[in-house]
């Protein structure tokens, strides 16, 4: 009888110990399965959502958010044109305005991608009626007047890129005008880019400078062109945040074109225009010299001449000229193509209306996107799989090890109560022989 007892005791205990422990831990596994499961459906859905109208409309309003914020870059650069104008005309007055006048750059230093302040301005002069530099600061250092000597910048050979005619422009203009150039440096070929050397020009500003006998002169800014080529460089238009450099081979980039057509910012630097040594331009792919160019590692691209290639690029650059923004689908090399515009709304006697300074241009290749989209919910999948059965086995183990954990705890409970009884509590036991005894007698 004790020992039905002691059985029932320690299978109560056990029983008791076991579902106290065991149905939390099964009830805390069963939510936390579930919330990975949720969140890796959630994951997978968004990972495998294709380039819907949504994601399209997203696209457009950060190329017009792009383009505007470039437009305003440009305005702030055309003040302080017209604020240099009523500088000092000293050298300390040239030298601490171009090196207080600083913004940020993502760039690649020593391997790592680091964000500097640059300055805005890598140039800065002071010319006379006669073209004739009287205070010129490059790279934030005054240059000697023995520089100066015999370099007259009416003669575009002696300005920097040796092509520049910035000074027969300038000085035909009306006071509080400001001349500005298209981007101008030298051009980067395919096998330099290849080789980790980047396009770094410039966008030249000038302004005339009067007194009561009329015009004396101009004052020049050289515009570091990174500081432009930033607002489509730094960014992917399907992802939030910024990149120093997007890939081509994604079809995920953004890029920018100037008011002729010339792509001025570019994932590719050997797209951009630019100069060669001498001042001439390198010209533009065309179907002619395609091949020629191509052998030669040059690919300057001008999109009103790309229609040999795809014909919706000249539509987009015609529409974008026209002051429109927008969106277009094209098929090229058997890809769909999305590409969203919008046109950077800065105007100036360089850059008149409509097409202004140029527009905005982001391109998404669509089966790309897509293909890329899947691989990432595969990885999601295969991810929470993983989670879900590493889950699985845990709590296995955890229920046999608590199952085990109940019956030593339960035995040395039903030994605990054993212990307490005293011996006079417990049942009798009386012989048989030993009553009938007492009976006879």
């Amino acid at each position: 009888m004790a020992e039905i007892k002691k059985d029932k005791q320690f299978f109560t205990a056990s029983k008791v110990f076991f579902l106290l422990i065991v149905i939390p831990l099964l009830l805390v596994a069963f939510l936390i399965t579930r919330g990975i499961f949720e969140l890796g459906d959630t994951a997978r859905k968004r990972a495998t959502v294709v380039l819907d109208e949504k994601l399209k409309d997203e696209i457009k309003l950060r190329a017009v958010h792009v383009a505007d914020k470039a437009a305003d870059f440009l305005r702030e650069r055309e003040r302080d044109m017209l604020i240099a104008t009523i500088l000092p005309t000293t050298e300390t007055a040239y030298k601490e305005f171009t090196n207080k006048n600083k913004q940020p750059l993502w760039i690649k230093k020593e391997g790592k991608i680091v964000k500097i302040l640059a300055p805005l301005y890598t140039e800065m002069s002071l010319v006379d009626r006669a073209g004739n530099e009287i205070i010129k600061i490059v790279g934030g250092e005054v240059v000697p007047k023995a520089g100066l000597l015999n370099l007259n910048v009416g003669d575009p050979a002696n300005t920097t890129y040796k092509s520049e005619d910035y000074f027969s422009k300038t000085k035909n203009l009306a006071k509080g005008d400001v001349y500005m150039s298209h981007v101008t440096g030298w051009y980067v070929n395919r096998s330099e880019f290849e080789k980790g050397k980047r396009f770094t020009g410039i966008i030249r500003m000038a302004t005339p400078l009067f007194d009561k006998n009329g015009f004396t002169g101009i004052i020049t800014l050289a515009l570091d062109a990174r500081h432009v080529a930033k607002f489509t460089d730094n960014i992917i238009p399907t992802r939030a945040g910024y990149v120093l450099e997007a890939d081509v081979s994604t079809g995920d980039y953004a890029y920018m074109v100037d008011n002729r057509g010339f792509v001025i910012s570019h994932p590719n630097d050997y797209h951009i225009a630019g100069l060669y040594r001498n001042g001439t331009p390198v010209p533009p792919v065309t179907e002619k010299t395609l091949d020629e160019m191509t052998k030669k590692g040059e690919g300057v691209l001008n999109l009103n001449l790309l229609g040999f290639m795809d014909p919706v690029l000249p539509e987009i650059a015609r529409d974008a000229a026209a002051g429109h923004s927008g969106s277009k689908i094209s098929k090229f090399a058997g890809h769909t193509k999305f590409t969203a515009y919008a046109p950077i709304e800065f105007y100036c006697k360089s850059y008149p209306e409509p097409a202004g300074f140029g527009w905005v241009g982001m391109e998404v290749d669509v089966e790309k996107f897509n293909e890329t989209a899947m691989k990432t919910s595969q990885n999601i999948e295969k991810e929470a799989t993983a989670w879900m059965t590493t889950i699985i086995i845990i709590i296995v183990a955890s229920v046999i090890i608590l199952f085990l954990i109940s019956i030593i705890l339960a035995r040395g409970i039903t030994r605990s109560i054993e212990a307490e009884v005293p011996p006079e509590s417990q049942e009798a036991h009386y012989d048989d022989d030993e009553e009938c005894d007492d009976g006879d007698e």
